[in-house]
């Protein structure tokens, strides 16, 4: 599924809506927003979402996870014809015991969703499921755009971002290791490798990056392994943009992890300043690559 052009977006229509998770990227972009002088109707997913979003928003209501319906209507109440997602959503709870009494399913989730959780004739990839929900909300007039439209700063730009440039070992590891993390990503399992040596040490899968490297630092406790962050070949940019911040790095410490590699103008990087001073401090080498790094390191 490709994401809505931003062309189609109609600039004119100053309300938009706010559908958010968990993490520090949807505070950014309700913050972007409100500054832009957008009218900020915010749906905070409970359990996932930051009650600090209430301050950058015109309106705001906290949402149950499984309530679609509920969502559907409290944007066409307001008028909301586009809208954005922004933050991650703990896919593990699917997992849990007795979920769906914790976290009771309104109607239309159920009719949305039910051919994914019973009958089992569908994956539950990542892309799949938060491509059923834009469409569901699509199906009433409420479009999702990329949050990177209305906050297009957020994306890295490409170029050592923090410390060194990688050595000559180090770029061999990143390149081995961006290969693996693009099929990853276009089987949609996850964004990120730890590598050592052109040895891989941990994939990421439904547990997300920083355990991913925390799995990594315990299977090799001697550290100075390489973290590669990549986007997916498909990547659909309203939803799972690969997003890296100063937690990304403080689990990398604890980790004994020494580089990371991301995606130039195809990840966000949240807290900027910030994230380059702590990198600094702790003589990370944090590099935002356009390609391959074979292609840089031979230009």
């Amino acid at each position: 599924m490709t994401s809505p052009s931003p062309q189609i977006r109609d600039a004119s229509d100053r309300h938009v809506g706010l559908l958010a998770a968990w993490g520090r990227f949807p505070l950014l972009v309700a913050k972007a927003l409100r500054e832009q002088g957008y009218t900020v109707s915010c749906l905070a997913v409970a359990d996932h979402a930051d009650p600090a979003l209430k301050k950058w928003c015109d309106d705001f209501q906290w949402i149950g996870l499984a309530r679609l319906g509920g969502a559907i209507r409290y944007f066409r109440r307001r008028g909301v014809r586009q809208a954005t997602m922004a933050g991650k959503f703990h896919k593990v709870i699917m997992y849990q015991p007795r979920v769906w009494l914790r976290h009771f399913p309104d109607w239309k989730f159920v009719t949305t969703f039910y051919r994914y959780f019973l009958l089992h004739d569908h994956d539950r990839k990542d892309d799949t499921l938060l491509g059923a929900l834009a469409d569901a909300f699509a199906a009433e007039g409420i479009t999702f755009y990329p949050a990177t439209d209305y906050a297009p700063e957020l994306l890295v730009k490409p170029g050592q971002i923090a410390g060194r440039p990688p050595t000559a070992a180090q770029l061999a590891d990143i390149e081995f290791g961006w290969d693996i993390a693009r099929e990853m990503g276009r089987l949609d399992i996850g964004q990120s490798i730890c590598v050592k040596d052109r040895a891989v040490l941990a994939v990421e899968a439904i547990e997300g990056t920083d355990a991913c490297i925390h799995r990594a630092g315990q299977l090799c406790p001697q550290g100075g392994f390489t973290v590669v962050k990549v986007a997916k070949p498909q990547q659909d940019m309203r939803f799972d943009v690969p997003t890296v911040g100063e937690k990304t790095l403080r689990t990398m410490v604890a980790a004994g992890a020494r580089v990371l590699a991301i995606e130039g103008d195809r990840t966000i990087l949240l807290d900027d300043a910030e994230f380059r001073q702590y990198a600094a401090s702790h003589k990370l080498s944090v590099v935002a690559l356009a390609e391959r790094p074979a292609a840089v390191a031979a230009a």
